[in-house]
């Protein structure tokens, strides 16, 4: 499989391997040779770089001074062939699992709704985006006046037993699981594990493609969510968070339904809670304390993600709107904003990538300060990653 690296739909770096057994090779800055088959590929001399066991992720994060922890660059490649059994995954998936099981199981949720409590927000205007923007390139700005419908929220993101339940009842199968691998954040694999994985994303060498890697294994094989049901599910791309919502008889918020939804009616604020990271010396949010990416000294009480509600709710009643997991929302990526009042955006109507909102456990202010309302960031629809989860929302009936 070919891995490309990029932010913001520009090359960082070729970041593009192939694995031949268990060997890598590079054979020039524009070819890559395999099997005797030169296949022109473009890069950057100056930006080109391969992650090797010579140099850390702590010397290459300080290195580049990146703003990211790298996962906006988590993107499989569309050229790559993974064989039939993918194709009819991709005419679309949340029609092909959730028309006949919503059909079939109206009743189910009658007797058994796992699904999360919701909370009504009020139609309003609210402030949104930012005219103080933490990362200018990520179009974060101008802050302008939004108009948001009354809608329904969930009041967490999706767990991974109520993630589960929806496959158990449509044998719905992820695009990690079809693809075969996804994108796990080095710390929290073994180092037995580490030692097996030839290739790693160049700009951020922390993320590795791990294979068997998915909902179910969040660190590959040996991994498991049995005790992980009440944390939020991960590995799960904007295509399988749009077939859960379908399913569930709901959909993805909006980037503005989800920002006024963080802000909770505070204006002006960067966290959902205020302006202090840590109100009374309080962890507001699961994120990353310590040294980024090597030493994370879990004040907060967790390495990687907490279980769903472990952190005070904000004035909406909401828990986790920044940190433990990014969340999906419904538009596509754009950078360029109008200060003119908007009725409901929606974003653009095409794109490449899908804005995620809030932030995970990985975000650090000294390197992924997007654990505020107005930060966004972007992956493209297949994408998946050990950070990277969803809640859905739906109109008032």
């Amino acid at each position: 499989m070919t891995y490309s690296v990029r932010k913001h739909g520009d090359v960082l770096s070729t970041g593009n391997v192939l694995q031949i057994g268990s060997t890598m090779l590079f054979v020039s800055c524009l070819f890559f040779v395999y099997f005797q088959l030169w296949v022109p590929v473009y890069c950057d001399t100056e930006q080109l770089g391969f992650f090797s066991d010579s140099k850390s992720s702590g010397q290459v994060a300080k290195e580049t001074g990146s703003s990211s922890c790298g996962c906006d660059a988590l993107k499989r490649d569309v050229g790559v062939d993974v064989g039939e059994e993918l194709s009819p995954h991709l005419e679309d998936p949340a029609e092909k699992y959730s028309k006949a099981a919503n059909e079939e199981n109206v009743e189910h949720h009658r007797e058994q709704d796992i699904r999360s409590k919701m909370v009504l927000l009020k139609s309003s205007w609210f402030f949104m985006g930012t005219d103080n923007p933490g990362i200018p390139p990520d179009g974060e700005g101008p802050q302008r006046r939004v108009w948001v419908d009354s809608l329904y929220i969930e009041q967490h993101e999706v767990t991974n037993r109520q993630f589960q339940h929806f496959v158990n009842q449509t044998l719905y199968v992820t695009e990690a699981e079809r693809f075969g691998d996804s994108f796990v954040f080095e710390e929290l694999l073994t180092e037995e594990l580490k030692s097996k994985i030839l290739q790693a994303v160049a700009a951020a060498p922390w993320w590795l493609p791990v294979k068997g890697a998915d909902w179910r294994h969040p660190e590959g094989p040996g991994s498991t969510i049995s005790d992980r049901l009440d944390h939020p599910v991960l590995h799960v791309s904007w295509n399988d968070a749009q077939a859960y919502c379908k399913w569930a008889q709901r959909r993805l918020p909006t980037e503005a339904e989800w920002e006024y939804a963080c802000r909770a009616g505070l204006q002006d604020r960067l966290y959902p809670w205020g302006n202090k990271l840590l109100p009374k010396g309080q962890h507001y949010a699961n994120l990353w304390q310590g040294d980024f990416p090597t030493t994370n000294t879990a004040d907060d009480g967790y390495i990687g993600t907490s279980p769903v509600m472990s952190f005070p709710a904000n004035s909406f009643g909401l828990y986790d709107m920044v940190g433990n997991a990014w969340e999906w929302t419904a538009d596509w990526w754009n950078v360029h904003h109008t200060p003119e009042d908007k009725h409901n955006p929606t974003g653009p109507a095409t794109g490449t990538d899908r804005v995620k909102k809030g932030g995970s456990y990985m975000c650090h202010k000294s390197y992924c300060y997007r654990y505020r309302c107005a930060a966004r960031s972007q992956n493209t629809p297949d994408s998946s990653a050990s950070n990277l989860g969803f809640r859905c929302v739906v109109n008032p009936s």
